[in-house]
């Protein structure tokens, strides 16, 4: 059983600084950051969960505790689950190595709700004392650049053999494998050594987008700029809000207008979106209240602060008893990273991708006590194992049968372009 205290605190963003900065006191660490983005769905505008109490490694223990108990969870779910989901397999190469799932029970968590640090603790007696260090530490910035060896930044697949990939993706549209594919190429550095929170804190602030994850577990980092949501129960209903479309944002305000417009006007992204939408509708459908299903917004563009997207949200309705893991292997890997058919799609991608994503195209997020969950689509991300000193980053595109080769690897460009800013190398 948690206790729950609440204190006021008058500058929201030097909490998080503050809880960002006392976070390096624990080696699990889950940090979920909305950076201001309220909307239909939101939740808390942020939440720090540390320590371990208990850890989860797979669905059917993961299952079982809905069943038997109720409390938080934070961890993830890769995108090589979809090998215990599917009669699929993975045999690429894995530099960073997470595990295909876990979850932590947290012993720590601290939300951060409008102006209100919201404690939940196993043990009571701590919330005090950690309250007091965390005021401690507002108004103080920890090193900002603590790098501590350059990075030399490679490409998986360069870029004739892109083309080369991208065309046989194309080849497989054609004779009607698939309708579409999201084709995902890999950047790494070998012998690489990079300060996580601080990388975390850079990347953050280049995009601010509505789910960003800073996430230790042990020597395995995630930093993550996501501005996708995968799927969130709240009540009896579920969202997911896929992503399909992309546009950089503009030189001045007529310019962005200008591509903003072009962007919702355009016949390919508009196709990449429905098509997706489409199996998001069919694969919610498995598990709705008939009738349910609804399509609340339809290629709707939304500006950050580097890109357009376009966005559609679809949400259903389901039974309250059903356990919310149903939910996830239902649905999971989302079909915004893989595409339509979505096992036909997963297979070609394995065929012609050349490293296995591990937790990119994943999701991370947690569950509360009474069943209700948030997970966004790991995208944006950079990937860090300290022990073998390996940085990964990866990005995709979605090939439709208009797509121009060319044209999508300028779109993966545009998506790596924070990584590579905030690790220190153009490609």
């Amino acid at each position: 059983m948690r206790t729950q205290r609440s204190y006021q605190t008058t500058s929201p963003l030097q909490s998080k600084n503050a809880l960002l900065e006392w976070s390096k006191n624990y080696t699990d660490v889950v940090w979920l950051d909305s950076n201001g983005h309220r909307g239909n769905y939101s939740s808390f505008e942020a939440c720090l969960a540390v320590g371990r109490f208990r850890e989860f490694y797979g669905l059917e223990e993961l299952r079982k505790h809905f069943e038997h108990q109720s409390d938080w969870l934070f961890g993830y779910f890769s995108y090589d689950l979809k090998n215990q989901l599917e009669d699929l397999t993975s045999h690429n190469e894995d530099g960073i190595g997470f595990p295909d799932l876990y979850f932590f029970q947290p012993q720590k968590i601290i939300i951060l709700d409008g102006d209100q640090l919201q404690f939940l603790y196993l043990d009571a007696d701590d919330i005090e004392k950690d309250f007091e260090g965390i005021v401690s530490l507002m108004g103080e910035e920890g090193p900002i650049n603590s790098k501590t060896s350059p990075i030399s930044i490679k490409m998986r697949i360069h870029k004739d053999a892109y083309f080369e990939k991208a065309n046989r993706f194309l080849e497989h549209i054609h004779h009607g494998d698939i309708y579409e594919a999201n084709f995902c190429q890999e950047f790494y550095a070998q012998d690489a050594q990079i300060a996580p929170l601080e990388t975390y804190k850079k990347l953050n602030s280049i995009s601010e987008p509505p789910f960003a994850v800073y996430m230790r577990l042990g020597e395995r980092y995630l930093m993550c700029a996501s501005p996708e949501r995968y799927l969130r129960k709240q009540g009896e209903k579920v969202i997911s809000q896929p992503i399909k479309g992309t546009a950089p944002r503009g030189k001045d305000a007529a310019d962005d207008l200008r591509i903003w417009e072009r962007l919702a006007q355009d016949e390919k992204e508009r196709a990449e979106n429905i098509m997706i939408t489409d199996l998001v509708r069919n694969d919610l459908s498995k598990s709705a209240i008939k009738g349910s299903v609804v399509v609340e917004e339809l290629c709707k563009v939304y500006g950050y602060k580097q890109v357009h997207q376009m966005i559609s949200t679809v949400t259903s309705s389901v039974n309250p008893n059903i356990n919310p893991v149903d939910l996830i292997t239902e649905t999971f890997p989302m079909g915004s990273m893989t595409g339509a058919p979505k096992i036909s799609a997963m297979k070609i991608i394995e065929a012609l991708e050349e490293t296995k994503r591990g937790l990119y195209s994943g999701a991370v997020g947690y569950f509360d006590p009474k069943g209700n969950f948030d997970f966004n689509v790991v995208i944006r991300s950079i990937l860090y194992n300290e022990k073998t000193r390996f940085v990964s980053y990866s990005v995709g595109s979605a090939i439709t049968a208009k797509s121009d080769p060319e044209m999508e690897y300028q779109e993966c460009l545009l998506k790596a372009r924070a990584m590579r800013s905030v690790l220190g190398e153009e490609v």
